[in-house]
């Protein structure tokens, strides 16, 4: 297993149906519940250990998580608002190294648990045309369908709890 990647990548299916995507918004709606029954319990210990070497720690994991949902959050709004919009990337990397990305996690949960309920609640109330407005990525250079984009979110909320999991299945500490 590439512990990167323990659940694999994100790969987009041919056709996304509304069964994918009623799934995708349940996986994204009880994420705050998930990441919090994970992490509540560990040790500072435990908090402050990689995932894997080289790679963040459980709580910058969980703080990253809030940045990320953040922005896709924005990024959702920018795509049902304007045409096309050109979507601002961020250094991930460079953000998780942030003194905010140390403090304890309770901001960053509390921030999901509100971020998470109003992006579902948008999500829910999505047609089919609206499910297909982009944006454009930079980096991707192409625009990006919204349908896709709530694929890649419930991948990514499941990607960083199978990172959390990783440590606590093994009770490793730094």
């Amino acid at each position: 297993m590439d512990v990167r990647y323990p659940i694999g990548q994100f790969e987009r299916p041919n056709l996304i149906g509304k069964q994918e995507l009623s799934g995708w918004i349940r996986i994204i709606a009880e994420f705050p519940k998930e990441i919090a029954r994970e992490v509540l319990s560990l040790t500072d210990a435990q908090l402050d250990t990689p995932y894997r070497d080289g790679g963040w720690t459980v709580r910058q994991v969980v703080h990253h998580c809030a940045d990320s949902h953040m922005n896709a959050f924005i990024r959702f709004k920018l795509a049902l608002t304007e045409t096309n919009p050109i979507i601002k990337p961020y250094h991930e990397a460079l953000w998780a190294e942030l003194p905010d990305s140390r403090i304890r996690l309770e901001p960053s949960l509390n921030l999901l648990k509100g971020l998470h309920e109003r992006w579902s609640r948008i999500l829910e109330s999505l047609g089919d045309e609206d499910l297909k407005r982009t944006y454009i990525h930079p980096e991707q250079g192409r625009p990006v369908p919204l349908d896709e984009v709530v694929g890649m979110y419930a991948w990514h909320c499941k990607h960083h709890l199978a990172h959390i999991r990783l440590v606590t299945a093994t009770g490793q500490e730094k």
